[in-house]
């Protein structure tokens, strides 16, 4: 899906957001960010990445600025319409606990009243996507690892197709060695299907990993954009910023 007047996918523009007219969570953001990219929001807790995040579906309304997704600013949008076209992934995962996994994965195609032949086509689409097996549709989530829970978040996040897609740490949970797995397949995910991404971390590694490009953020404001050899190859000066920006964490 495009966006009207080739405009990027997500746009910020000048955006600040107070929590309840005081303390400034972001300001002044300016962010463009592109159709089939995975955008990567850096940065330690409290930079106001997760404030970011939850402004493009509506989740927290600006205080200032505007924010348009797919040429259309969040306030115009249906809010409901705005939130079935992203979907939306964390570490915490937020399945049902007493939903099986076919009804977590299928539970957004079923509001938009897919049929019952479709949405079972769709999740067993969608578990051999993300590597699980199908014998596992018929369980509840607390009889699954961890990283078999996040497959399953990834998986209802894509399915209903959104063309959008939010990952707020959703691997930050678990153990490395399943998590530097989930990376990879992710990754491989992403080559295939496209999607504009908007991915929250503060782990420098698997920024560089996955990210088209990292947006660094810090005490609420965007410190730079660069792509991953940008990064890398950066002067001096500006390793210097991330330094600062990230104290011990930017030399693990």
């Amino acid at each position: 899906m495009t966006s009207p007047n080739h405009e990027p996918a997500i746009k910020f523009r000048n955006v600040s957001y107070q929590f309840d007219g005081g303390h400034e969570l972001l300001r002044n953001l300016d962010l463009d960010i592109q159709l089939g990219e995975t955008l990567v929001l850096l940065g330690r807790s409290g930079s106001g990445k997760t404030t970011t995040l939850k402004l493009i579906n509506h989740l927290l309304v600006p205080t200032g600025g505007e924010i348009r997704v797919q040429g259309k600013s969040t306030v115009e949008w249906d809010v409901i319409r705005l939130r079935r076209s992203i979907g939306y992934a964390i570490q915490e995962v937020g399945l049902f606990p007493h939903f099986t996994v076919a009804r977590n994965i299928g539970l957004v195609p079923q509001i938009e009243d897919w049929s019952s032949d479709r949405i079972q086509q769709r999740v067993e689409e969608l578990m051999q996507l993300v590597g699980l097996d199908r014998q596992l549709a018929s369980r509840n989530p607390g009889e699954l690892s961890g990283g078999q829970r996040q497959r399953v978040g990834v998986a209802r996040a894509l399915a209903a197709d959104p063309p959008i897609l939010l990952m707020d740490e959703p691997f930050g949970a678990l153990d490395p060695i399943t998590r530097a797995e989930l990376q990879r397949e992710f990754q491989g995910l992403q080559q295939r299907l496209k999607k504009t991404v908007v991915f929250v971390t503060h782990d420098l590694r698997e920024a560089l990993m996955l990210g088209t490009r990292i947006a660094l953020m810090e005490a609420g404001k965007l410190v730079v954009v660069l792509t991953p050899d940008e990064f890398l190859h950066s002067p001096e000066a500006l390793v210097k910023a991330y330094v600062d920006a990230f104290g011990t964490d930017c030399k693990k």
